[in-house]
């Protein structure tokens, strides 16, 4: 017998006799047990294969993987070395505390694929040495014969043998929203997993009818398994805020190693002493880095994942909140996730030519006359449908309250949505029971594609018929009349209502044509002179909130892209009814007419590139489908909450997975959860995405802007200092102290704004956009340019012009950057904005920042301790008019600035 291989094997497009004989097994005994013993050595246990959890030490390293990390830490070891241990116990202090952060928010979000490894059911029927018995579904092999009824989940890859009236919800699986009716027969070979009828799979459930089957996989040999292995090969790459600190901070390692050798060299070609430029080179690396950069974004992303959750977000990395921000483009499932993922009745269509439209089951809207009040119906045509369709089942529904809205269900989804439409105009089917008992039923063939119920009725029987379109009409004679009359229905007629069938299948309806007859004998052929009722349609409905919340998907310069295993037809109908598409019955690409990529030539790509709707995708093309979006520039993102979802979840940039209905597995591998299931918590998650993004921008810039001005205010003191007696503007320490402790306040103030109005009206920032752009390096420079001359200024003011000591002179010019770093704050607001009226002024954390910053800047001066850490003196009176007047000058020209560039003047 040759290995399990299911893709190469095409049991579905094999006769059971094929199967048989390929795995040496027979229906009527199945394999001996000493022969499960052998095969059970050879696969394994039945079950996938285990994963091992995020190891914490993991976690705890990767928190060392960004730049701006590493050269803190060189900055460090370059301190330590040259025995300047208050600098270098400071830094490794900074590097601590945002490891702990970023370890913690992370431990505390790990989620793991443990729901795949659960996928199993304790007992299963088997037929072992001619016997039937029940064994653990972990021991099932390859080759052994299987019993399976309503209501057991499938516990491997089966190959039917025989079926009754099996039905089995795959949703999870193939994203198919209607149970899937199963038979023997073989299907072609090429047939998309969703359409093979003779295969049951691993992790669905049978939600109908018996069926006796042999096992063709287990394990990871399974669809689930190969689902299972996608999920763990798909590569997700870093996450775009993440390769964006990266870049900014090799820039700065670059820039700081540059000026150190820069001024090392020229210092030395001066005549400065040797160790005082070593303590210039430890000041220029300090002066450099933003300190606070890393807790800056660790602390903003962390606070996002709290305002996230109590929007009914869940966060699984700090990262994802940023990420879904400068999403282009949203692959999202359909069932359960665009739609309510329950069938309901939509749409009637009478015998007598009057058409009616059922709103899910809230309302009710007659189009051609008055809206009846419930439950009174107007129509007799409607009203003997109705009563057929709910005489006409198996399935049960209750209304606990009596309030005509079912509390409970039970049965087929079909079966329960008659019921359900039955129900809200006043028809209780155990009600109609009584009234009319039912003797016999004829269960749903697949032969005949009918099913029937015999019901008594006075002295008489009647029969109640439902099924395909095509098979009830080409039974009926005659077609119901308004006063409960029969008239001919011709053969011109019946295909008339053929042909509106197939119109309105393709709005995605799925059509049951609805019959009757009054029968003498119980036991007569129901399913001949039938009378023709009409046609109901049915629909999976899309979510009430769903269609506004992609219109501002759209208006934020979002694509919204369906990939869904259902029906072409089916999806084009709830993309036109939710917005997705703009004209009725949009283009779709089936999954047989997508190849590969590298298969595809460039017409072809375009196509699919500007294509919205995928139908009858497989796992493997979502995946191709990202993968070709994110190598054309989209950041991606996907929403999905069944099994199938699981690979390209990982594989997007960010994945989405729904909190209520989605499967564990898509909710473990997740970058995000929704909790409420509601598509419109993406506009919220993508609004906030963008501010955070926005406010780690300003962030960055207040803390370049003021540190670049640190390092200009030291390189050009020290070449002066080379020619004339000039002390260093900045003392290390003083600029530690600076970055560290007052930069980051105002920086985190800064990263909790609550963003620019219009945020959702503009477009995705380029993938490839860096944090900052050739504009905002620009503006750090003229910024740096005018806080390092007033700084400078402040210091020869205070040493020529009024005297003051070395250590008064260095107070001021430290204390001068301190204050401009905070009234530097405010320019930071946006150029249409005013100054009494902008996202920084709206901040209440950027003012009471400042007042606190104030605080410790005083402190550095007046107590006693911190100022003998950081060398400072007194200034006096004239000394703090001097640096006060100087610290505002950025500010006012700042302010100038603004003002000019929203009149358009500049």
């Amino acid at each position: 017998m040759n290995s399990q291989n299911h893709d190469n094997l095409h049991f579905h497009a094999s006769t059971p006799e094929e199967v048989l004989r390929h795995f040496e097994t027979s229906e009527e005994s199945g394999l001996t047990d000493k022969e499960s013993k052998k095969r059970s050595e050879k696969y394994g246990e039945n079950r996938l294969r285990e994963r091992k959890k995020k190891n914490p030490w993991k976690i705890l390293l990767e928190q060392f993987l960004s730049v701006v990390i590493l050269v803190l830490l060189l900055a460090a070891i370059a301190a330590f070395s040259f025995r300047h241990w208050t600098e270098g116990i400071a830094i490794s202090a900074v590097i601590i505390v945002n490891t702990i952060i970023g370890f913690y928010t992370e431990w505390k979000a790990v989620r793991s694929m443990e729901a795949l490894h659960e996928m199993n059911v304790d007992k299963i029927r088997v037929r072992r040495d001619g016997e039937e018995k029940e064994i653990d579904s972990r021991f099932l092999v390859p080759g052994d014969i299987i019993i399976i009824e309503s209501g057991d989940l499938i516990p491997a890859d089966v190959r039917i043998l025989e079926a009754n009236n099996v039905r089995v919800n795959e949703s999870a699986l193939t994203g198919e929203s209607v149970p899937v009716l199963k038979s023997p027969d073989a299907t072609g070979e090429e047939t998309a997993l969703s359409d093979r009828t003779s295969m049951l799979f691993k992790g669905t459930v049978v939600t109908d009818g018996s069926a006796k089957g042999v096992v063709t996989g287990t394990g990871m040999n399974t669809e689930l398994g190969h689902i299972s292995d996608l999920a763990e090969e798909a590569e997700k790459d870093t996450t775009p805020l993440q390769k964006k600190l990266d870049q900014l901070g090799r820039r700065l390692a670059w820039i700081t190693i540059s000026i150190a050798i820069l001024i090392a060299v020229t210092g030395l070609m001066v005549g400065r002493d040797t160790m005082e430029m070593v303590e210039t080179a430890i000041a220029l690396g300090v002066a450099a880095i933003p300190e606070g950069l890393p807790i800056v974004a660790t602390i903003a992303l962390a606070r996002g994942m709290y305002i996230m959750a109590k929007k009914n977000v869940l966060i699984n990395k700090l990262q994802a909140v940023e990420t879904l921000g400068a999403t282009g483009v949203i692959f999202t499932d359909k069932t359960g996730t665009l739609t309510e993922n329950r069938m309901t009745v939509r749409a009637v269509h009478t015998a007598d030519e009057e058409e009616f439209r059922l709103k899910d089951d809230d309302d009710y809207e007659e189009e051609k006359s008055e809206r009846p009040s419930d439950p009174e119906i107007k129509s007799p045509a409607l009203n003997q449908l109705l009563k057929t369709t709910v005489l006409c089942n198996n399935a049960s529904v209750t209304d606990v309250d009596n309030d005509l809205i079912a509390e409970d269900e039970q049965g087929d989804p079909t079966e329960t949505a008659l019921l359900r439409a039955g129900l809200r105009f006043g028809m209780n089917r155990q009600e109609l029971l009584s009234e009319y008992p039912e003797v016999r039923e004829i269960a749903f063939d697949s032969d005949t594609m009918m099913m029937a119920t015999i019901h008594e009725s006075e002295d008489r029987y009647y029969a109640a018929v439902k099924g395909a379109p095509e098979k009830v009409l080409r039974a009926c004679t005659v077609r119901f009349r308004e006063d409960d009359s029969e008239a001919e229905l011709t053969e011109e007629e019946t295909e008339q209502w053929l042909k509106r069938s197939e119109e309105l299948a393709k709005k995605g309806l799925r059509l049951l044509a609805v019959a009757d007859k009054y029968l003498s004998d119980k036991d007569e052929e129901p399913y001949k002179e039938l009378r023709f009722l009409g046609l109901a349609g049915l629909l999976d409905p899309a979510r009430s909130d769903v269609k506004n919340a992609i219109e501002q998907c759209h208006s934020a310069g979002i694509r919204v892209i369906m990939v869904t295993g259902d029906q072409g037809p089916t999806a084009s109908a709830i993309a036109f009814e939710t917005g997705i598409a703009e004209e009725e019955n949009p283009d779709y690409i089936h999954s047989e007419d997508f190849r590969a990529p590298e298969e595809l030539n460039d017409e072809e790509k375009k196509k699919i590139l500007e294509t919205d709707i995928f139908a009858r995708v497989s796992p493997e093309q979502k995946l191709q489908l990202i993968t070709l979006m994110q190598k054309n520039g989209y950041t991606v993102a996907m929403i999905g909450d069944g099994i199938n979802d699981a690979p390209a979840l990982k594989k997007a940039d960010i994945g989405v997975a729904m909190g209520q209905r989605g499967t564990d597995a898509a909710r473990q591998i997740a970058d995000m959860v929704l909790l409420d299931d509601a598509f419109k918590s993406i506009v919220s998650a993508v609004k906030y995405g963008r501010v955070i993004f926005g406010n780690i921008r300003k962030s960055v810039m207040f803390m370049l802007c003021t540190n670049v001005a640190e390092v200009l205010a030291v390189t050009i003191a020290t070449v002066i200092g080379g020619f004339y007696f000039f002390p260093l503007p900045l003392l290390p320490l003083q600029i530690l102290y600076l970055n560290v402790v007052t930069d980051v306040l105002p920086a985190l103030a800064l990263g909790f704004g609550k963003g620019e109005e219009h945020i959702m009206e503009e477009k995705p920032r380029p993938k490839n956009e860096p944090v900052l752009t050739a504009d905002h390096w620009q503006a750090i420079g003229g910024w740096s340019l005018i806080i390092s001359a007033s700084v400078l200024a402040a210091l020869t003011v205070a040493i020529y012009q009024f005297g003051f000591e070395t250590d008064q002179a260095v107070t001021i010019s430290f204390l001068t950057l301190g204050f401009s770093k905070l009234w530097f704050t405010y320019n930071l607001r946006s150029p249409q904005s005013t100054f009494f009226s902008n996202e920084i002024v709206r901040n209440p954390y950027v003012a009471g920042a400042i007042v606190v910053c104030i605080f410790l800047l005083l402190a550095t001066v007046y107590l006693p301790v911190l100022s003998d850490v950081l060398q400072t003196a007194d200034p006096g009176k004239t000394g703090w008019y001097l640096l006060l007047g100087m610290s505002l000058i950025p500010f006012i020209w700042g302010q100038l600035v603004r003002s000019f560039k929203a009149k358009g003047e500049v």
